[in-house]
């Protein structure tokens, strides 16, 4: 009997070497000869550059080398990944800065050195000369900034709609500056063969065949002269392996110096200098019936960029303007983000990037309809869920360049199961009995859409060796999110095979031409379905070859446990006796290329979109402003669970990061344009004490017609409306509808707050 792995809470794959120590993270990797670099960073906002002094650098000894933007002026800025968005070529990072800087920690000059002692100690005695100049530091009211882009999407007669609403709502919503904290900072090591004319960049990069495109552009070589190896990553979140300047450099000094080199970046300079995300400000308005039906809805947002734009270039503020409206059907929309320009570290994409953003505001916007209706927020909300019945539903919005269709979804029906789970009258009532008896406890619900899965494409091979051994190899990058696991499973059912059997070889863009990377919860849905179609085809190869090596019919045939069943019996080949028989001159290949191997590929143009509901209860200390999130329930509808655990573990991560964005994390700056967040100390993140008493929901009611399988992604869903759900629990608990309109809500925001009533 064949066991079935898919759907199965089978053990990770990625485990073993983690936990017994034997991880092997970009800070590991060491080469012989090599040299240690370490960046010199800007210690001002903004300024003019008017001497760079390296001379007592320079006389350190130890030092290989110092280089500033002279020295690389034939080097381009960073480029973009995708956009439509015309006029931002202006506005890209450049790999040094050559006579303004624009954020402290922007990198200005490298050392070189024997080792990374004497290069930090050399980086100490560089001498900046910089004339500071104003900082432009307020996207959301500073008119001095640049404004390189103005996202519009919208569809209906917004104006109309609410000139003849029944009620109009109007919110002011902030988002705080804040983004992933993975526990192992950023790092690259590069390596030039000059033998071979080979450079070799080691290091996390969710796209890596992307990155190496582009290096090979802004190195002036050939793409097929480059390559990069993904190692053990800690964390990836949507910031790691972006194309940063010290990529580049690193590359850089790898092919001018001929040895290797080794930059590992430390945490002061992660928080000043790895990727911001999320702040903006929304003004949004929203036309209502009496029954309090959305007529229409009309945001206008800020969203503060930082000093450069970055390789996703506009994605973010795409992304909250197209993804908005949720699971609610909304006549009428438009949404017009102003994209600005300020002297803070450069942002783009963290975890549920644009959604964690508009579902805060969406919620927020559904709770204050509730609020001003004197209608429970649950009903309000189910009174404007789309319909199963009308899935797919099309919006005429597109995000990611891609046009927003819902696939398939039964909103309602998840609604209905998360309130049942959570036991939601009696949450309620119980909140209200502690109230009474004096303790500030509330509770709040959310609802939201998710997107995932985002072509148009994606290749996996699969191969078996000599002695049967199984490889699948694919251009998705392992971030910490269980796809060796995940891929392993799906390749195993269809070719009917252990899961352990399977090894997984990803990242490494010398073993497969092309490759998508990980990112917008993609893998799962697009590398896991071109698994499929490749172990498919595998496995029809070798019945094929079985077929004729036992002279048997190929209908009578099965592979079972990696081994050729006849008739239901277990049979004397295995596929390393198949492969054996498919080697160069066997007469069995009649023309066809020798070995046993597939390649599949999947297209899909269309995203598919999960879906979830999340419920908190949260006590407020009166005295401190404090709060303590005491339960939590996270409902997700993913089409088709592959590894239910997995998804489990995805959804406590996100939650927990969701927590810090609600709650704790935020990136602050001064008048001057300096940062106040470059520690542990200052930047707060949620830790295990932190966390509630959590139950996940996983169901599989509406799978995407999109894929055979029917599977959407799950690596977002954690964290997307905590911020909302956390805002709407705590007014619970103050009993003051629409009291929070910022996150984070900081014990100091909350006590003055609750001081200022």
């Amino acid at each position: 009997m064949k066991t079935t792995f898919v759907g199965q809470s089978v053990t990770r794959l990625e485990d073993y070497p983690l936990v017994t120590g034997g991880g092997r993270f970009v800070a590991d990797i060491d080469f012989p000869h090599q040299i240690h670099m370490r960046v010199v960073r800007s210690a001002h906002a903004h300024g003019r550059i008017a001497a760079i002094d390296t001379d007592a650098a320079l006389a350190l000894a130890g030092v290989t080398a110092i280089w500033t933007a002279a020295d690389i002026a034939d080097v381009p800025p960073i480029p973009f990944r995708a956009t439509k968005v015309r006029g931002l070529e202006a506005y890209r990072q450049p790999v040094l800065a050559s006579d303004t800087v624009r954020y402290v920690g922007e990198p200005v000059a490298v050392v070189f050195a024997q080792d990374a002692y004497i290069a930090e100690d050399a980086a100490e005695l560089v001498q900046l000369d910089i004339e500071a100049l104003p900082p432009r530091l307020c996207a959301f009211d500073d008119d001095r900034c640049i404004e390189p882009a103005v996202i519009c999407k919208g569809y209906g007669d917004v104006d109309a709609a609410l000139a003849t609403a029944h009620a109009r709502i109007e919110l002011t919503l902030d988002i705080g500056r804040h983004s992933g904290v993975p526990l192992e900072t950023r790092g690259a090591v590069a390596r030039y063969d000059a033998a071979r004319d080979h450079l070799a960049l080691y290091g996390a990069a969710k796209r890596p065949h992307w990155n190496r495109d582009q290096l090979a552009q802004m190195l002036g070589r050939a793409p097929s002269t480059i390559d990069l190896f993904e190692g053990h990553v800690g964390g990836g979140f949507g910031i790691r392996g972006e194309l940063y300047p010290e990529d580049v450099l690193v590359c850089l000094a790898a092919l001018r110096f001929k040895r290797p080199v080794k930059w590992i970046e430390d945490r002061r300079e992660h928080l000043m200098a790895a990727n911001q995300s999320r702040e903006q400000r929304h003004t949004i308005r929203a036309g209502v019936d009496a029954a309090g039906r959305l007529l229409a809805i009309d945001d206008i947002f800020f969203h503060d960029q930082g000093a450069y734009v970055r390789t996703h270039g506009v994605r973010v503020a795409d992304m909250t303007a197209g993804l908005l409206l949720g699971p609610y059907h909304v006549p009428n929309y438009r949404a017009v983000g102003h994209y600005r320009l300020t002297n803070k570290t450069p942002a783009a994409t963290y975890r549920a990037p644009g959604r964690f953003e508009s579902s805060f505001v969406r919620e927020r916007l559904m709770d204050a309809i509730a609020a001003k209706l004197g209608l429970d927020p649950v009903e309000v909300r189910r009174r404007n869920l789309i319909g199963v019945a009308d899935m797919p539903f099309a919006r005429p919005l597109e995000a990611l360049d891609v046009p927003v269709t819902l696939d398939s979804g039964d909103y309602a029906r998840l609604l209905d199961k998360a309130l049942a789970r959570a036991d939601w009258p009696r949450l309620k009532a119980d909140a209200a009995r502690r109230r009474a008896a004096g303790e500030a406890v509330g509770a709040g619900m959310a609802m939201f859409v998710e997107k995932s899965g985002l072509g148009p494409v994606d290749g996996v091979q699969i191969r078996v060796d000599a002695a049967g051994r199984i490889e699948g190899i694919t251009g998705a990058a392992s971030l910490g999110q269980g796809m060796e696991t995940v891929i392993a499973q799906i390749c195993a059912d269809a070719l009917g095979v252990d899961y352990r059997a399977v090894r997984v070889t990803h990242g490494q863009t010398d073993r497969i031409e092309y490759g998508f990377g990980a990112h917008a919860s993609r893998v799962t849905v697009m590398t896991g379905e071109a698994t499929r179609i490749a172990a498919i085809k595998l496995r029809g190869k070798a019945l094929a070859a079985a077929a004729q090596l036992l002279q048997a019919p190929l209908d009578t045939l099965d592979i079972v446990d990696g081994r050729i069943w006849r008739d239901g019996k277990d049979g004397s080949l295995d596929l390393a006796r198949i492969r054996q028989s498919l080697a160069p001159g066997s007469a069995m290949l009649d023309g066809a290329n020798p070995g046993l191997a597939a390649e599949g590929w999947f297209y899909c143009d269309r995203m598919t979109y999960p879906y979830g509901v999340h419920i908190a209860v949260v006590a407020v200390d009166r005295g401190t402003g404090g709060v303590r999130v005491e339960k939590y329930l996270l409902a997700y509808d993913v089409g088709k669970a592959v590894n239910p655990m997995l998804i489990e573990g995805q959804m406590t991560g996100g939650l927990a990061q969701g927590l810090g964005g609600a709650l704790f994390e935020e990136f602050s700056y001064d008048e001057r344009g300096q940062p106040l967040s470059v520690t542990f100390a200052d930047y707060l993140i949620p830790g295990a004490g932190e966390m509630p008493q959590t139950e996940i929901l996983i169901t599989q009611d509406a799978p995407s017609p999109l894929n055979p399988m029917g599977i959407k992604g799950a690596g977002e869903g954690g964290i997307n409306p905590v911020g909302a759900v956390i805002a709407a629990a705590i007014d619970d608990a103050l009993q003051r509808p629409g009291a929070i309109t910022r996150l984070p809500v900081t014990p100091q925001r909350l006590h003055q707050l609750m001081v200022a009533r």
